[in-house]
């Protein structure tokens, strides 16, 4: 029950704030701060890598992992990328909603044996190189579907036509979903908003992605009001993970 509750009350806050998710509508230092993102990301990923797959997660909800994945995705495309984003959320999507698309069909979809090629379906309006696969319909088992065999080959045959993917999945602490996963992801970047999440909920996080040796590539500062925009403390936090004390910054300012 208490789960339930707190996806409630997330999905409540996400739908308030759809109408400022794309980076293109934000305040220019927000924007700036995106693209920098892409840049730290893109050195931490293997340069020999064809395409690489990138989770996005988070330790609790409302932290704006979803609102990060749709962006990266983004920027990813606007410099030139083939790039396929995924909702993975498949307890309470919100890429659809945020984006004012459909939410099926969508990964269930291909799971159950949509056609692989029938990539037009997804394709973004907003840029001809940025695909957007939503949910689809809600399965019973989200944890056990994402660390199928199923997800395995889907990922493995659409990373043969995309540069990037990048997955939203829920956060580690509610559910197994994020974890279930990692296997068949190069790496996540973990969301941590400043001044909501807690010291005890980010050091659980990071122990659970440790314990199921999980690439983390960073960390994104969501909402930092330190003047710098709302990702500057990317490399900060990877720098903080590495280390081991990774959430002795995560109240600063």
């Amino acid at each position: 029950m208490g789960i339930k509750n707190k996806y409630r009350k997330a999905a409540a806050f996400a739908a308030s704030n759809s109408e400022k998710t794309l980076h293109k509508n934000l305040e220019f230092s927000a924007t700036e701060q995106y693209k920098l993102l892409r840049t730290n990301l893109n050195f931490t990923l293997p340069a020999d890598q064809k395409c690489a797959i990138v989770g996005v997660t988070s330790s609790m909800r409302g932290e704006g992992k979803s609102t990060t994945a749709i962006n990266l995705s983004y920027v990813l495309a606007e410099s030139g990328k083939r790039v396929l984003l995924i909702d993975g959320d498949l307890r309470i999507p919100s890429i659809a909603k945020k984006m004012n698309i459909k939410s099926s069909p969508g990964l269930t979809n291909l799971l159950m044996g949509y056609e692989t090629q029938r990539f037009g379906d997804f394709k973004s309006s907003l840029l001809d190189n940025w695909y957007i696969m939503p949910s689809g319909e809600l399965p019973p088992n989200p944890s056990e579907l994402l660390g199928s065999r199923r997800m395995e080959l889907a990922l493995k045959t659409l990373a043969e036509n995309f540069d990037y993917i990048i997955i939203d999945l829920p956060p580690v602490n509610l559910v197994s979903d994020a974890l279930a996963i990692s296997n068949f992801i190069t790496g996540m970047v973990v969301v941590v908003r400043q001044d909501y999440t807690e010291k005890k909920e980010l050091e659980q996080c990071f122990r659970q992605l440790s314990l199921s040796n999980v690439k983390v590539l960073g960390c994104v500062l969501n909402e930092s009001k330190d003047g710098k925009g709302s990702y500057s403390k990317y490399k900060k936090y990877y720098k903080y993970y590495k280390s081991g004390d990774y959430y002795e910054d995560a109240g600063q300012k």
